[in-house]
């Protein structure tokens, strides 16, 4: 007889395996000796180790399914409780036990995951729907209409939910991208509508405008083409190509007519170009009162000088803005001069800044006298604290001094 740790072998060839349960009959052998029996069922334990122990990297490592976990260890489960194998059978079973509640968790896991991931994707499709409804209502017409797709593509990647929620919020979904589509073409209609009525507004400009090309009431006529352009851009646009054409009818009847209108006014532009020379001269002559000296002098200079300026005729109209702001630049110079002088002769200004003035030397006098005091007594923390908030009216009374040097006085 032949044994070892996990089983043994009788005089009739049988083998044993122990278990907590005591010893259970693995199989008869009668092919060779008891040690080659013990070593062939100890073969089909190890053999049975590794099963378990693949199945068991797998559980943990890949995303091998609860009911294919199942199925691979109630067969591993069969293979040590038929006892065909010599070894620590129980401890085969614990493994099996351990990987079954391993098993369990990973189900519950999974199971809550997908909950999760349900929930999720819910969340997902009812903001989407409220995205979409909120884009129903916008005018954007291009940019909403693009993200509606865009919200489409979305959906189309997030998971389904049970038929009822999702079909609900499907229906919600399409709802609002319809209710947008039908919108978005009626104002498109109704756009269409409005540029037609723009096109048969500007078809009566064009014929009126091209009616004017001839005339020669310069001003009369340009007034009116002035009028014609405001309806013009009242009118609202037409379609595209037909805007264009209008357009080119429009300005070419308007071009007509100011180039005639140009040849006319060419010889009073160029009297009008002597003006602005002798214009160019009175300002340079007005700027040289600048700075101001004599106040009363200036002024009456600057009289002189408008009284010819408003005897010179009218200047090109683009640089009128320029000439006449040079002489402005002058008058406001005499104007803050006079504003000043004011100020500085001004008796109740001066008498309060007197009056401020007085005040603050008085005090700055009285805490010297203070600080002197205190120093005389011994009490240098006094003396400091007055020296700090002498510090301060001094500075006012500089300034206050400094205002009234404003005064001339």
């Amino acid at each position: 007889m032949s044994s070892d740790p996990w089983g043994r072998v009788d005089e009739t060839g049988t083998v044993y395996v122990r278990t907590a349960d005591g010893e259970q009959v693995v199989g008869s052998w009668q092919a060779g000796s008891p040690e080659e029996a013990l070593a062939y069922f100890e073969r089909k334990y190890d053999g049975i180790v590794v099963e378990i122990g693949l199945l068991e990297r797998r559980v943990k490592t890949t995303d091998l399914s609860a009911k294919d976990a199942t199925t691979a260890i109630d067969h591993l489960r069969q293979q040590v409780d038929e006892h065909h194998a010599v070894g620590d059978l129980d401890a085969l079973r614990k493994r099996l036990d351990a990987l079954v509640a391993t098993v369990e968790a990973r189900r519950e896991e999974r199971k809550a995951l997908k909950a999760k991931q349900t929930d999720e994707a819910k969340q997902a499709k009812e903001a989407l729907v409220a995205e979409a409804e909120e884009l129903a209502r916008s005018e954007q017409w291009r940019s909403a209409g693009e993200r509606l797709r865009a919200l489409v593509d979305t959906w189309k990647g997030l998971p389904r939910l049970d038929r009822k929620s999702d079909d609900e919020l499907w229906h919600r979904f399409s709802h609002a991208r319809s209710a947008f589509s039908k919108r978005r073409k009626a104002h498109f209609a109704a756009l269409d509508a409005q540029r037609e009525e723009a096109r048969k507004a500007k078809e009566k400009l064009v014929t009126e405008a091209e009616s004017l090309s001839g005339s020669t009431d310069w001003v009369g006529t340009a007034a009116r083409y002035r009028d014609l352009m405001t309806e013009w851009k009242a009118a609202g646009r037409a379609q595209r190509e037909a805007e264009d054409d209008l357009w080119y009818r429009f300005r070419g009847a308007q071009d007509v007519f100011f180039a005639a209108r140009g040849e006319v006014f060419a010889e009073r532009d160029a009297e009008q170009g002597e003006n602005l020379k002798l214009k160019e001269e009175l300002a340079a002559e007005a700027e040289k009162l600048v700075p101001v000296k004599d106040l009363k002098a200036a002024r009456a200079a600057f009289r002189s000088i408008n009284e010819r300026w408003e005897a010179i005729g009218h200047v090109p109209r683009d640089a009128r803005p320029k000439v006449e702001g040079r002489m402005q630049a002058v008058e406001r110079a005499l104007q803050e001069s006079e504003e000043s002088e004011w100020r500085r002769t001004n008796p109740e200004a001066r008498a309060r800044a007197e009056g401020l003035t007085g005040q603050l030397q008085a005090a700055v006098d009285k805490l010297r006298g203070q600080i002197d005091t205190a120093r005389a007594q011994g009490n240098n923390a006094r003396a400091d604290k007055l020296a700090k908030e002498l510090e301060g009216r001094q500075a006012l009374l500089d300034q206050a001094l400094k205002g009234l040097e404003e005064f001339g006085g």
